[in-house]
């Protein structure tokens, strides 16, 4: 049975003990009542002790005391005896031995241990009394609990490669009882106990041994006792992987089936690839290597032997090997036989004549034979006498009309031939021809055979007039058609001119007058921190120079210059010049940032047949080579268009573009354009074919050397696609209009090495064609222009004009108006506001989980060769836009590059919606407005 009581009934006995220990004089008052004397027992043995405690705000803790036997139990606080008013104690009896169990309670707040100051924290302790004697308990502290806020230590964040050792350090918050720690990775616990990689044991910090890609993350520190919680900030750690090479792979086969070609072979930077900002892969991503490839030879029958002796059957025999050549490398066998017989008697044979009337066959036949001959002798005489009348019979108008008038109709209305009925062309006047011999290969079939020289064209209708109509002065025209070729200007950001339809365009047109006949073709600006742009006008060739280039509070005299002097620079064997030499200086300005620099070129771009090499002219003369434009280097950078090549570069100089062919594919673009003018003969008239390279430099060369000689634009220029096959390029002059003009018979045609149209760069190649009038009456000539490569590509030009200068329809061409503005400076001359660069440039230049951003901007671009480049620059956005402003100076399509912005992600808001209002800013609209 349990009681409960206060201490009260004790009371007089405790009150009585000391009163007799004060007796006898003894002060000390931690002094314990002496036992009672009773029946035999044993001492107070403590079933329970007060435990440590700690007081939370204002919420006071309870002790506990339990003993047995015990007669009281009372606690002592600091040395001091707690009040017997603050204990509550209760008693029961043990049934197992019959004792007297008791236990005590008592509170202790918070202001008690705050007004105790003391050597020592706060304690209490325990004391029991039994019939033996008295016993104590062990001392039990009491604290105030807490926990500040701030953390002493949070940890950093941290960037390391994968494989690395992580050490996250964290020291919580001051705090009674100390604070545990707990750690987060992404608001997710961390048990280290699932993870032998992680360590969380070692003085509070976070320790992982091998870095892996998982472990990319925030992590927070989380520190808790039994008052509060803290949490530190969050450090963010980021694993990066560096990229990786992968394997070569296996060399391709030799692209070239005969002679000289190229291998290849190529790794990828995806071993590993680089992840959350990792570095590129340095080095080249292709590897190219000359081959040679065994040509297959024909086989070759050698000379018949010497006929046998003649053998009974009156026959003998002839043999031959195919040794000359034999066929090898897998080339054919010779074609024919190998053995041949015939009759050795001419048919007099007794064995073969078995008749008389065989005799008469044979003398038949022969007779036939003698006479068939003698007639072609005849024929051709009479022919031959006939060409003194001057009559072009090679003309396929004239093969096909014979001697009636012919009236043409073409696609231009009003240039009609007119013909005056009564003046008759006077056949009996000697006249004079000047012109080159059509010199022809017998072996090309077909141009023997389907030579537009000798058939009429397909493509052509012609509606035959009668005389009886000429007599009676009806001037009906007739109908002249011709197919409209396509694709033969060059489209894109470099195009010199375009077609004659779109004349509408009148802010892009020019004449050929406006075109400088200066001899120097430089152009000089001086330049400062903002950057600017410089063109030579109408060459394509033009220099950028970026924003902050050139170093604050200095500047510079920049000046571009095109070579027009015999060009030091001799290619090697079948390479070629494929665009004017540019120079660009002075030599000792130096550069923060790279420069752009535009050089036209006319080569068909395929890496498969041409190897274009970027050359540099030393302080010496001497040219060395600076890159491959199939080469990744962290030099410079090359970016090839279907025209033109943006060079980034980081010294001035002169430079020039090589391109070496590596197959018979190999295209050199060739503009074709036909010039004419009145001879000092009043009756002569003059075509002067050219065929140049396809850049607005060699076209503005040509138009410049015209205008001296007084030569006219007959026709819109045309693109021809000459093959690097050693085939010779053949021009000649069509369809002349028969009794109103003509040319020297086989002078109609004039047929130019390969070797000549190949390597003619710099100099433009022309042939020149004399045609004369019958009358001075006649001022409108008709004709066609035909220019081919045998066995490759043709352009047929339709010539229809007066050789009047009065009546003369003047040809136009497109050209990009950038003579009025050579020189730019400031941000006039950039496509993108400066304040919109800044923030692309702020963007993308920070590195994400996904990688750099900057690479999906160069691939969105279209920039995806040789990014190691763009890796060593200090800010590798901006460097893509100088690239980009290179590339888009004359259309300054803002709105694709907006698209490619959203494409990536990274954007908000449409960048030309932003620009609407930059573009208002003074400088860039006065670009604008000037077409730039």
């Amino acid at each position: 049975m349990v009681q409960k009581q206060q201490c009260g009934n004790s009371l007089p006995l405790l009150l009585f003990h000391r009163r007799s220990l004060n007796l006898k004089g003894n002060d000390n008052s931690e002094a314990l009542p002496e036992s009672i004397p009773s029946a035999p027992g044993t001492l107070p043995h403590f079933m329970e002790e007060p435990d440590d405690a700690y007081i939370i705000k204002s919420n006071p803790i309870v002790l506990r005391c339990k003993a047995m036997p015990a007669m009281q139990i009372f606690f002592k606080c600091n040395g001091e005896w707690v009040h017997q008013n603050e204990h509550v104690s209760e008693e029961s009896m043990d049934e197992t031995t019959g004792l007297k169990v008791r236990e005590v309670f008592i509170n202790v707040t918070r202001q008690q241990v705050e007004d105790f100051h003391g050597p020592e924290d706060y304690w209490c302790q325990c004391v029991a009394w039994s019939h033996l004697g008295t016993s104590k308990s062990r001392k039990a502290s009491v604290r105030i609990a807490y926990l500040r806020k701030n953390f002493e230590q949070d940890p950093q964040g941290k960037e390391v490669p994968i494989e690395g050792m992580i050490v996250l350090h964290c020291r919580p918050p001051e705090g009674v009882p100390a604070a545990e720690v707990e750690w987060l990775k992404n608001e997710e616990p961390i048990d280290s106990n699932l993870d032998e990689n992680i360590d969380t044991r070692a003085d509070h910090n976070l320790i992982i041994r091998q870095a892996r890609l998982s472990d990319s993350g925030n992590y927070t520190c989380m520190a808790a006792n039994i008052v509060a919680k803290r949490r530190s900030m969050s450090a963010t750690v980021v694993v990066y992987v560096n990229g990786g090479w992968s394997s070569w792979t296996e060399w391709s086969n030799c692209n070239a089936r005969c002679g000289r070609g190229w291998q290849k072979r190529s790794r990828t930077c995806t071993n590993p690839a680089p992840l959350n900002g990792g570095a590129f892969c340095e080095g080249m991503s292709v590897q190219k290597i000359t081959c040679t490839s065994l040509c297959p030879v024909d086989g070759s029958w050698e000379v018949w032997s010497e006929w046998s002796v003649c053998s009974p059957e009156c026959e003998h025999l002839r043999v031959r090997e195919c040794i000359a050549p034999p066929p090898r490398n897998g080339g054919k066998y010779c074609e024919g036989v190998s053995q041949e017989s015939e009759n050795c008697t001419e048919g007099l044979c007794i064995q073969d004549i078995e008749t008389a009337s065989d005799i008469a066959l044979y003398s038949g036949l022969g007779a036939a034979v003698i006479a068939v001959a003698v007639l072609v002798v005849g024929v051709t005489l009479y022919r031959r006498s006939q060409s003194e009348y001057g009559v072009d019979v090679i003309d396929s108008s004239a093969l096909t009309g014979g001697f009636q008038t012919f009236n043409f109709k073409t696609v231009r209305q009003g240039n009609s031939l007119l013909l005056n009925s009564s003046m008759q062309p006077d056949l009996t006047v000697s006249r004079t021809y000047s012109g080159p011999i059509c010199l022809q290969d017998p072996m090309d079939k077909e141009l023997m055979t389907e030579s537009s020289l000798f058939n009429p064209l397909s493509d052509i209708k012609v509606k035959v007039q009668s005389s009886f109509m000429v007599s009676l002065g009806v001037t009906e025209r007739g109908e002249y058609h011709g197919k409209v070729h396509s694709g033969t200007f060059p489209h894109g950001n470099n195009r010199a001119f375009g077609t004659i339809q779109a004349r509408n365009k009148a802010t892009y047109i020019q004449n050929l007058s406006s075109i400088s006949t200066t001899s120097e073709l430089k152009t000089t600006a001086i330049f400062g921190h903002l950057g600017g742009r410089l063109v030579v006008p109408n060459t394509g060739v033009s220099l950028l120079i970026p924003h902050g280039a050139i170093p604050e509070e200095s500047s510079w005299e920049i000046y571009l210059a095109i070579t027009q002097k015999e060009s030091s620079l001799q290619p090697e064997g079948p390479d070629v010049l494929l665009g004017p030499e540019v120079t660009c200086g002075p030599s000792e300005v130096a550069v923060s940032t790279p420069f752009a620099l535009t050089i036209p070129h006319c080569a068909q771009v395929n890496s498969e047949h041409w190897n274009i090499h970027l050359k540099k002219r030393t302080q010496q003369g001497k040219w060395e080579e600076v890159m491959s434009v199939e080469e990744e280097t962290t030099s410079c950078y090359c970016l090839l268009d279907p025209y033109a090549c943006h060079i980034l570069l980081n010294s001035f100089g002169t430079y020039a573009l090589i391109g070496e062919p590596i197959s018979d594919c190999a295209v050199r673009q060739l503009k074709v354009a036909v010039f004419g003018c009145l001879s000092c003969n009043s009756l002569d008239y003059n075509l002067r074919v050219y065929c140049m390279d396809n850049t607005p430099y060699a076209f503005q060369e040509v138009v410049s050397d015209e205008r001296l000689q007084g030569g006219q634009l007959l026709e819109e220029p045309k693109l021809l696609h000459f093959k690097g096959n050693t085939f010779s390029l053949q021009i000649s002059v069509l369809d002349i209009p028969p009794f109103l003009w003509r040319i020297k018979p086989f002078t109609a045609c004039q047929e130019v090495p390969f070797s000549r149209v190949w390597c003619s760069s710099p100099k433009p190649l022309h042939c020149a064609f004399s045609l004369e009038r019958y009358s001075p009456a006649t001022t409108q000539l008709a004709c066609k222009v035909c220019v081919r490569q045998v066995k490759g590509h043709e352009q047929i030009l339709q010539i229809q004009t007066s050789i009047l200068e009065n009546e003369r329809e003047t040809i136009t061409f497109f050209a990009h108006d950038d003579s009025n503005f050579p020189a730019q400076m400031g941000p006039k001359a950039f496509k993108i506001p400066y304040s919109i660069r800044q923030r692309i440039c702020a963007t993308f230049d920070t590195p994400n989980a996904k990688g750099k951003d900057w690479q999906m901007l160069a691939q969105k671009n279209s920039i995806n060769r040789n990014l190691s480049y763009f890796a060593t620059q200090s800010s590798p956005s901006a460097v893509i836009l100088d690239l980009w402003e290179a590339r888009h100076q004359h259309d300054g399509d803002l709105d694709s590059l907006a698209c490619a912005l959203e494409e990536i992600g990274r954007t908000h808001s449409k960048i030309s919606d932003i620009t609407e209002t930059e573009v208002e800013e003074p400088d860039f609209n006065y670009s604008r407005q000037n077409g730039l």
